[in-house]
Parts: structure tokens; sequence; C-alpha cells
């Protein structure tokens, strides 16, 4: 039956867990690509032997034109999945950009095709270099603290980094009291937490 495949990719999408991403299905992808393929084969087949038999495209009422007809709804059909299957990646891996920052834990980097990659690899340049005109970060703070320093317990061994001029050890279990606008990177990429009394 036409069109199955490409409702499996929508139905994968809308049954994930909504901050759960999951990996790029190429296979079914793939496969849709493949019933496009016969549908626009099938598609021209019909059309020419309306031509060859010397009948008008646009008039004719025989069974090649409905069959015509059924292949183009079909074609359009999985074009249109496959356009909302990948539109909603690409929303998803923008509000990825938002949330974590410039670079992607390994884990959501395993389930990204390699286009996809390409297409966070490009937008986070995009999204840098405007913020870099602004001379602002735009990712931090998507709401108003309440209060510009943080207090942060150090999750994993950072090393030495440059915090207000000064250089700052930042070992495992350590706890420090930073401006939100230095905590919030490393917060967001898992090597520091809120610490909340």
């Amino acid at each position: 039956m036409y069109g199955r495949k490409a409702v499996e990719l929508l139905q994968e999408l809308a049954s994930g867990e909504k901050e759960q991403f999951a990996r790029f299905n190429n296979d079914l992808v793939e496969q849709v690509l493949e019933e496009c393929n016969e549908h626009h084969f099938q598609l021209e087949t019909r059309l020419r032997k309306i031509q060859e038999e010397g009948l008008d495209v646009e008039t004719t009422r025989n069974q090649d034109h409905f069959g015509a007809v059924v292949h183009h709804l079909s074609l359009m059909r999985d074009k249109r999945c496959l356009m909302s299957y990948m539109y909603n990646r690409a929303q998803i891996i923008q509000s990825l950009r938002w949330k974590l920052g410039a670079v992607l834990p390994e884990e959501i980097q395993m389930k990204l095709s390699y286009s996809e990659k390409e297409y966070f690899k490009s937008y986070s340049e995009i999204l840098g270099s405007h913020m870099s005109e602004l001379d602002l970060d735009l990712t931090v703070d998507m709401i108003p603290p309440k209060d510009p320093y943080i207090k942060v317990r150090v999750v994993d061994d950072i090393g030495e980094v440059l915090l207000d001029d000064q250089s700052t050890s930042l070992i495992r279990n350590s706890m420090h009291l930073m401006k939100r606008t230095e905590a919030e990177t490393f917060v967001s990429q898992g090597l520091m937490e809120e610490f909340i009394e």
C-alpha cells in the first residue's frame, strides 16, 4: 500500500518522548525515497503512454490518466511526509543548539545523520557570528535570573579555567560561587550542576 513507510516516519516522530531525540532512521528514509522514485517512474510511463497514443494529457480520462493521478498524489504525499520529518528534526536540532551550546554530547551526535551534523555546524556558526556582532550571548539566561551569581558543584574534573580574569581550578565535587553567565556553559554541558540548598 502506498504511503505506509512515509507514515511510519511521522509516527516515529510523534511517538518519541518530548525531550528524547530519536536516531535518524536512514533505512526508512531510503525506503520512502525508493517509493518516490517508483511513483515518479510510473507517472512518467503513464504520461508518455498517453502522449504516444496521440491523446491530450489534460483532457484524457482513461485508466492511464487515473493511474498517473494516483502516482502523482502518492508522490506528493510521500514528499510532504519526508519534508515534515526533516523539518521537525531540524527544529529539534536548532533547539539543541540553544539549550546545549555549540558542542553536542556524543550520545546526541550518534543519533544525527551526516547532513544533520553539517546543519547543526552551519546553524551554530551563523548563531555564533550573530552573537559576536551583537557582543551578546543570546543562549544564556533564556529566563531572566533572580541573582547574577549561582552556586555550583563540579561534576567532572574541568581543570584550570580563566574566570573573571583569574585562574580557577575546577576539580570534581568542588563547590563554587560563580557568575551565572560563566557557569551556564559548563552546566549545559553537564560538567557542573546548580547547587540548591
